[in-house]
């Protein structure tokens, strides 16, 4: 059997940033919320963590940071992917080094890969890994798509356990479902998909709204594998609005503004992202007064 990195919600945690680098400060405290309102693992220096913009240095004191932080309480996952294998290499074998739980791999982005690049790249990964390897697809980032054999074929390997799923194509990833192991775990990758993907035996979700929302997204999950299917469905309606806003601009512009009214840190991006559209800030904060969260 597989070992489950976790069941339920796993916040994609941003990383705050200004003009120094890393804000450590505002970093512990919106960890330290998030475990307090009940998430169940936390992935750092993903895309939401704008791990892509971050030095090798600030990537690795990130991991480190969070480790130590976190001390156990919910498992801590690393983003460790790269286009580089031989970096995302390195960088696992530093995560795995530093007590990171599990390793979140992205597809390779813009030098891409075919699929036997792409099983050849995460066997090479996972291979270094003394940690589980999570999947991450999301080709309408990095134009690479994990086909549903492929995954299959990836799923053999005794370090990778999952997959992150967002391609958003409900279809392939039931393909997927059919294809690999139960112990194989299966989690959304986009919000306004959680419910559906539990539905094909999925175990949760990476997820960006939890960093504004932590109890109601693991309501969602709980809910679900409770029984409670109408409940968990009518939450995730409940927050498709402000989802859709949290994405209405590349993340994680939207999330990142979100995360700054809340207190946490700046509103402060990394270049190519730049700050939110006004009148798109305007709605996601109504938006989010509107289910309760509290905003300076």
């Amino acid at each position: 059997m597989k070992e489950t990195v976790f069941k339920g919600v796993a916040t994609a945690i941003v990383t705050p940033l200004n003009e120094q680098g890393v804000d450590y400060e505002a970093f512990a405290r919106i960890l330290e919320w998030q475990i307090e309102e009940g998430i169940n693992a936390i992935v750092v220096a993903g895309t939401t963590g704008e791990g892509s913009t971050l030095t090798d240095e600030e990537h690795k004191a990130v991991i480190k940071f969070a480790v130590e932080k976190v001390a156990g309480r919910v498992p801590v996952i690393a983003g460790t992917g790269s286009n580089d294998i031989k970096y995302a290499v390195e960088l696992t074998k530093y995560a795995c080094e530093a007590g990171a739980d599990a390793m979140l791999v992205v597809t390779p982005y813009y030098n891409k890969a075919t699929q036997a690049g792409l099983i050849k790249s995460f066997t090479t990964i996972a291979d270094a890994s003394t940690k589980p390897v999570i999947l991450y697809n999301v080709p309408s980032r990095t134009g690479c798509n994990i086909t549903p054999e492929t995954c299959a074929e990836l799923a053999k390997h005794p370090n990778i356990v999952g997959i992150k799923e967002a391609s958003g194509n409900i279809s392939q990833i039931a393909k997927v479902a059919s294809l690999v192991d139960k112990d194989f775990a299966i989690y959304s990758g986009n919000d306004d998909q959680i419910v559906p993907i539990m539905s094909l035996g999925g175990l949760g979700v990476i997820s960006v709204l939890s960093n504004i929302a932590p109890k109601d997204t693991v309501r969602i999950c709980d809910s679900f594998f409770e029984g409670k299917i109408e409940e968990s469905a009518k939450l995730q309606l409940q927050y498709l609005e402000l989802i859709d806003a949290l994405f209405c601009e590349v993340n994680p512009i939207p999330v990142k503004a979100a995360t700054a009214a809340m207190g946490f840190g700046e509103n402060y991006l990394r270049l190519p992202l730049t700050p939110m559209e006004t009148a798109h800030a305007e709605n996601m904060f109504r938006l989010m007064k509107e289910n309760g969260i509290s905003i300076d």
